[in-house]
């Protein structure tokens, strides 16, 4: 039975609604790249679909004089993410979808409004026969969400758009017109291991917002792996610890809001973790105010790291820095450079740290990126960058920028904002393969994406599919 039924525009959450059937983690994309591909084939479209499961749908101009060829574009994977205790599978599971207060939602689960509405958009687009529109060119990426990977593969030149709509933006009426830069740095830290015997602690760092770490790094949200470390350093200054396992995060882009951190101590360390929770909740009450710390104790004989490693491994996480560290003073409120401890677990051999780099300004990002692979020579620690993305450039004159403009205004009574943003967008990418590439990223309103509480508006869905199919007369 269909949950969307009846919502309008129809065709696009039709489409919302297949797609959230299909497991489409980043990775995990190949099902619904051949959904796309099994449309395509059945619309009679013209299609390319390559080895990583990116996929461009062509359909020729429609009810329409123009030759302006129009790119419209986003991304086929999402961020998993579950509530803790809920039971689900993201390999196999259809997403539940539920309507609540004029939202979408999904059960337990991220939604992955971010991008599936992207997608859906643009197969509603597609199919129609009755909407005015230029030639379009439908770019569906892969593995967006693990940084850029399918747009900085994906082979574009059988496109001739100069046009550009990405459709993975989540504030409706802000029309960003450029982003950040970035990449990933994943570090592993060797570690020894010993037979010790004492008070075990299971300590749960949880409750946290979490969020995107572009989107939300400036609103000083509470990082769990960062507060783990915080922690763990507490403890053994005031008692002999060895560290028996830390594990938080699951995106290197998503700010953590859980960690398990297990440590076995000689004396009861209650009170240590207790003060520390209360400076914890002070630091954070106005920024993330329902964060928690439960533990559970027992005498036991486990492996654990050797006090020399467990010392090393908490030097080498407290030294990292984390959060903005350095915002724009050209253009107001814009963070410039952030970093993000995303992943943190350990293994038999090491403690392994995977950390997200944004700079507008690809010097601080370079800057960044050497003063953290120094404090990972200092450590001992190797230390691998990948997944860097170029920064999207302002473009000083830019049509979509005029037409955008003049149709929000004439649509719904007032004025879009054009703004420059921290996030990383595949439009930089993109630009850096298409010569002249004029591009605008918009969307409806979604929620606390990357997070369960993931959320989107339906009217504004309705409000961005009369603006998508109007801005396509015009050009």
């Amino acid at each position: 039975m269909s949950v969307l039924k009846g919502l309008e525009p129809e065709r696009v959450f039709y489409y919302f609604e297949e797609l959230s059937k299909i497991p489409h983690g980043s990775g995990d994309t190949k099902r619904i790249s051949d959904f796309c591909a099994d449309f395509a084939k059945e619309k009679g479209l013209e299609f390319i679909q390559d080895e990583k499961n990116n996929i461009i749908i062509k359909k020729d101009k429609q009810n329409s004089q123009s030759n302006n060829t129009v790119i419209i574009q986003g991304h086929l994977d999402m961020v998993c993410e579950k509530e803790e205790d809920f039971s689900f599978d993201f390999k196999c599971d259809p997403l539940i979808l539920k309507i609540e207060d004029g939202f979408i939602k999904a059960e337990g689960t991220t939604l992955g409004g971010d991008d599936a509405v992207a997608i859906a958009y643009a197969l509603a687009l597609l199919e129609d026969k009755n909407i005015s529109h230029p030639p379009i060119e439908a770019v569906f990426t892969v593995d967006e969400e693990i940084g850029l990977l399918g747009a900085q593969f994906i082979d574009l030149s059988s496109l001739k758009g100069k046009l550009l709509l990405n459709i993975d933006c989540e504030e409706e009426g802000i029309f960003t017109v450029s982003c950040a830069g970035g990449g990933k740095i994943d570090f592993s830290l060797p570690v020894e291991y010993m037979n010790t015997s004492g008070i075990k602690y299971n300590i749960k760092i949880h409750g946290l917002l979490g969020g995107h770490s572009g989107v939300e790094i400036d609103k000083l949200r509470a990082n769990s792996n960062v507060i783990s470390a915080r922690l763990l350093s507490k403890i053994i200054k005031f008692n002999k610890t060895n560290l028996v396992n830390i594990k938080g995060g699951l995106k290197d882009n998503a700010i953590p809001n859980l960690t398990y951190l297990e440590v076995i101590c000689e004396k009861e360390i209650d009170d240590i973790i207790n003060a520390f929770y209360e400076d914890v909740k002070k630091e954070y009450r106005v920024s993330d105010n329902n964060i928690k710390i439960d533990f559970t104790k027992e005498k036991s004989d486990c492996l654990a790291l050797t006090t020399e490693s467990t010392k090393k491994a908490s030097c080498f996480l407290l030294a990292f820095p984390n959060g903005v560290i350095n915002m724009d003073l050209e253009i107001e409120g814009l963070v410039k450079t952030s970093l993000n401890m995303g992943i943190l677990n350990m293994d038999k051999n090491s403690l392994n740290l995977t950390v997200s780099v944004r700079s507008s300004l690809k010097s601080e990002k370079e800057a960044l990126i050497d003063k953290l692979l120094s404090i990972a020579s200092l450590s001992g620690a190797t230390a691998k960058v990948g997944g860097e993305y170029p920064p999207w450039e302002y473009k000083s004159e830019s049509l979509l920028r005029e037409v955008t403009s003049k149709v929000y205004l004439e649509l719904f009574n007032k004025e879009a904002t054009f703004e420059a943003i921290h996030a990383g967008l595949e439009c930089g990418v993109l630009s850096e393969k298409i010569e002249n590439l004029d591009a605008i990223a918009f969307g409806p309103d979604i929620f606390d994406i990357h997070t369960p509480k993931e959320r989107i508006d339906i009217k504004s869905v309705e409000r961005v599919w009369k603006f998508i199919k109007r801005i396509l007369e015009e050009l």
